[in-house]
């Protein structure tokens, strides 16, 4: 999920990120508190009322009903960094929301399954890959992995960007991605880093959705991974009044040893 091309780290991308793990589609409220358990909330949305999970089909979509395109449709910075110099497979695109990082692996060489639990971000998957002539290469499928994890050990890449997560959601759920990547294959973590709660960053007030590095890779079983990239990379941001400030995405690479 990349924010727009005008505005690559700007105050609206940082309030939508902060909506999307707080419970507030539109980016209103980004500093209330919020329930911190995947339990039905209410969410307004054009005058009605969306009664689901933050995590739901139902709550993306009317999220991603709101304007016509959320996300740039670049490739997230950290997966060009990371993925670059692999050589192309096959690979699992985790909440793959417009299409922008299937699409650029697509484009050299990689085989993609891109899942979303949005139906409404995969049809605009759907044309970005069409636009883009890799049809062929990328298979999209609606799907929540909650409750229809991948299949193991099939995949050369798992890339997962900014999935925010309760930690009972999380933990489990990233335990199937990283099962999912066959041995020599390469498990790929992106999420905001905890420190930009402390830096005046639009985040919602819930240290736990937001693991770091060390926590992610930590959670690697180190007989069947190595550990390639553990970082807390800092980027600029720009908040609300148009100053700017430091943020940090916890990245963390690791390779499945054979």
């Amino acid at each position: 999920m990349t924010p727009s091309p005008t505005d690559p780290f700007g105050a609206a991308s940082e309030r939508r990120v902060a909506a999307l793990v707080g419970g507030d589609p539109h980016g209103l409220t980004a500093g209330t508190a919020a329930p911190r358990t995947p339990t039905p909330s209410s969410a307004p949305t054009r005058g009605a009322t969306v009664t689901e999970d933050r995590w739901s089909a139902a709550f993306w979509d009317t999220h991603y009903a709101t304007r016509p395109q959320l996300w740039s449709g670049d490739a997230n910075a950290a997966l060009v960094a990371e993925a670059a110099d692999l050589p192309p497979g096959r690979a699992l695109d985790v909440g793959c929301g417009e299409g922008g990082d299937a699409v650029w692996l697509a484009a050299r060489g990689w085989r993609v399954d891109a899942v979303d639990v949005s139906p409404v971000a995969l049809e605009r998957a759907r044309a970005a890959v069409a636009r883009a002539g890799v049809t062929d290469a990328v298979t999209l499928t609606a799907t929540d992995l909650r409750s229809d994890p991948p299949a193991a050990g099939v995949y050369d890449l798992v890339t997962a960007q900014f999935l925010h997560l309760p930690p009972d959601v999380r933990r489990p759920l990233y335990a199937v991605l990283a099962d999912a990547v066959e041995p020599g294959g390469t498990l790929l973590l992106v999420l905001h880093h905890p420190r930009d709660l402390a830096a005046g960053i639009p985040r919602p007030p819930e240290p736990e959705m937001f693991p770091d590095e060390h926590e992610l890779a930590g959670a690697l079983d180190p007989d069947r991974w190595e550990v390639l990239v553990a970082d807390a990379r800092p980027r600029p941001v720009t908040l609300p009044d148009g100053s700017t400030v430091t943020g940090h995405d916890a990245v963390v690479r690791a390779r499945r040893r054979a």
